[in-house]
């Protein structure tokens, strides 16, 4: 299974419509974990699955959740504003255990990051338009196998930042 994985993207839609040409077809799944502040007809977000984040449009019908089993991996995402992400992992870990996910995808602080949380593996993307903490832009790609989960950070559109792997199973079982 392959992710692309955007957040925070905050009205950027040059580098959206550049990451689509780049991965449509390579990914089995293009996620944006809110933000985007455009329409959900907006051109930029055709093909990614999109859900509402704190800054997006008065009145936008983006789902706050989504949930699917991609090539036996279950993924969830949100936004992270109402699981207070910036604080712990802990909420959105437990949401998405609640959901039998193993990956939780979510935005909202900006700042890229990917970590194991009560066997959850939580990834924020950062962004590509306002990243805090580190100085590069940022999206990510997911890649899963029966052994291993890799995240992939990337600057921008062109070259790779830096990759961590956590294993597909419980080790501990």
């Amino acid at each position: 299974m392959k992710a692309l994985i955007v957040s925070d993207s905050h009205g950027a839609t040059e580098e959206l419509q550049l990451l689509r040409q780049r991965y449509e077809g390579i990914v089995d799944v293009m996620l944006h974990c809110g933000d985007s502040e455009l329409p959900e007809d907006h051109p930029a977000l055709q093909g990614f699955q999109v859900v509402n984040g704190n800054r997006d449009l008065y009145g936008s019908t983006f789902q706050e959740e989504y949930l699917n089993e991609i090539k036996g991996t279950t993924i969830y995402m949100v936004h992270g504003h109402w699981h207070g992400i910036k604080y712990s992992f802990k909420k959105v870990a437990n949401r998405a255990k609640e959901l039998n996910a193993t990956i939780v995808c979510f935005g909202h602080s900006h700042v890229r990051e990917a970590s194991m949380v009560d066997q959850v593996l939580c990834i924020n993307p950062g962004s590509f338009r306002f990243p805090k903490r580190y100085l590069e832009k940022s999206y990510v790609i997911l890649t899963c196998d029966e052994h291993t989960k890799t995240v992939h950070f990337y600057d921008k559109i062109i070259k790779k930042s830096i990759s961590l792997k956590f294993p597909s199973k419980n080790v501990l079982q």
